[in-house]
């Protein structure tokens, strides 16, 4: 199983599932993509084998390219796991202090995010696609992080996993339009003259979001490997029946 490890020390641990061809479904793992169910659900329990824990503690949303957030709690442990029926309706982004719960995003092309602040027990994950970024996904979750839950989100370590690249995201003005009116994303839009297309960098507009929010960039890591160009990668705007790669996040037992 390809699996990229981004985090992985005694409190938590966090990565990546690739694309991989010698796996079932090419290691897809997301349910909602028309492929093999129990196949993907195979993948799944492989995965969570390699990361000591059980299927059963997977949590996942029915994601949507909305600005929802949900606060995981231990009644949500196993939703999503084996059936879309119940996961966590119209969610784009988790988060949870909880221990043993490994929390899902599934992407194609769209950007995922993997945060934790291990002073609070902290940690999550979002689904930020073009949808996403530009209804501002990072920053209301963050905002209500401050808010409601009276995090210091300064000390928060960010991993932006592989999404497709601002040469392969080509897009039409009325996209464009909806970037340039953030304010903040400009210097990572481009015009191509001759197919009078933009192209954007999604994963460094969602790393500027982070960034305006209080985190230093020294705190944010970026896996710039294109999903569209890459053999490693799925992606939808290549493949309308592209899997899914899972990135993830787990608070370890005991902590």
């Amino acid at each position: 199983m390809n699996v990229k490890t981004y985090l992985k020390n005694d409190m938590f641990v966090a990565g990546i599932v690739m694309r991989d061809p010698t796996e079932p479904e090419d290691c897809n793992t997301a349910l909602h993509t028309g492929g093999d169910a129990d196949s993907i659900i195979e993948n799944r329990r492989k995965l969570a084998a390699l990361l000591d824990c059980r299927l059963q503690d997977f949590v996942c949303a029915s994601q949507s390219h909305s600005a929802n957030f949900h606060k995981v709690a231990l009644g949500d442990r196993g939703r999503g796991s084996v059936s879309t029926d119940d996961a966590i309706p119209d969610t784009d982004a988790l988060y949870t202090y909880e221990p043993d719960l490994l929390l899902c995003c599934f992407t194609a092309d769209c950007v995922p995010v993997i945060f934790c602040h291990e002073e609070s027990g902290l940690m999550g994950t979002v689904h930020s696609g073009w949808g996403g970024t530009v209804k501002e996904i990072t920053p209301r979750l963050l905002e209500h992080l401050k808010k409601a839950e009276h995090c210091n989100i300064s000390d928060t370590r960010v991993m932006i996993g592989p999404a497709i690249s601002q040469a392969k995201f080509e897009v039409e003005k009325d996209v464009y339009d909806q970037y340039r009116a953030l304010g903040y994303g400009n210097e990572f839009i481009s015009y191509n003259e001759l197919t009078h297309k933009y192209h954007i960098d999604n994963q460094m507009v969602v790393k500027r979001q982070w960034e305006l929010q209080g985190i230093p960039g020294e705190n944010i890591s970026v896996h710039r490997t294109c999903t569209y160009a890459s053999p490693d990668g799925f992606s939808f705007r290549q493949d309308r029946n592209a899997g899914r790669h899972l990135s993830f996040i787990m608070k370890r037992k005991g902590i």
